[in-house]
């Protein structure tokens, strides 16, 4: 259950993507929204007024009347994950970097993205309507599943959840990778039968597939070919998949995010 969403806004554009999307998220979940600002030390007293300024702008603009704003001075990071835990928040909104920033680099995003004990949704597109379409990196790790399980939970009950299992197979001849891909199908099958007991009878349409190759060229099929909205990714585990998800291919989906990202720990 969302009941607390923190966004961190650092008055780029896409944080007021990320806003426009937390305010549609707290009114889906009618959860309560903090917004986060960290003010940079070495800054002159002018351009914090301002950074106040173009705060109250967005926030009367994008935000709920309820929403709270937090102005603090420190290290983002740092100030981002101790307000996680302060305020019991269950949701970290932040918006997409495409590129280094100041403000917010790529190692500060990194290190939330390392640390946060709430899942993080990384906001890339400028659509605020609920979600429709996601999809899942699924394999046989606890967090993976989790992922899943979180990500039916943030979803509208109209939206279609889509689990995909990429599967590599060993070195070998053709009748030995079908017989290979068989096998993960049947244990794909039973893991989502097993998973889909334990979550809400109403929500998500759910469903998953197997496909054989690359992980990295196998999800931006789907993500293209589904016109997936939000991608949902598990950050740790001990299979293939989540060895991969937590080197190149995590940094690459958060540093350039084809779609909303939403990464669980």
């Amino acid at each position: 259950m969302t009941a607390h969403i923190l966004i961190a806004h650092d008055l780029r554009e896409t944080a007021d993507l990320a806003l426009s999307r937390a305010a549609q998220l707290a009114t889906q979940h009618n959860a309560r929204l903090t917004v986060l600002h960290v003010l940079d030390p070495a800054q002159s007293k002018q351009q914090h007024e301002a950074a106040k300024r173009a705060l109250d702008h967005s926030l009367s603009t994008l935000a709920p009347k309820t929403a709270a704003l937090r102005i603090l001075s420190g290290k983002p990071s740092e100030i981002v994950l101790q307000q996680i835990n302060e305020l019991g928040c269950d949701l970290l909104v932040l918006g997409a970097h495409h590129s280094r920033h100041d403000y917010f680099s790529g190692t500060s995003l990194d290190r939330i993205a390392r640390r946060s004990n709430v899942p993080m949704l990384i906001v890339a597109r400028n659509d605020f309507k609920p979600y429709k379409r996601a999809l899942a990196a699924i394999d046989f790790s606890v967090c993976a599943c989790c992922a899943l399980s979180k990500a039916y939970d943030l979803l509208p009950d109209s939206a279609e959840l889509h689990a995909l299992h990429v599967f590599e197979p060993d070195k070998g001849n053709a009748k030995q990778n079908e017989l290979q891909l068989q096998t993960q199908s049947a244990l794909i099958d039973q893991l989502m039968e097993d998973e889909a007991l334990k979550l809400p009878p109403n929500g998500p349409k759910l469903s998953h597939s197997v496909q054989q190759g690359g992980i990295l060229r196998a999800l931006q099929e789907q993500l293209n070919s589904r016109r997936t909205e939000l991608m949902v990714l598990g950050s740790h585990g001990r299979s293939a998949l989540s060895q991969a998800l937590l080197g190149s291919l995590a940094q690459h989906f958060l540093h350039k995010a084809p779609c909303d990202i939403f990464v669980v720990r």
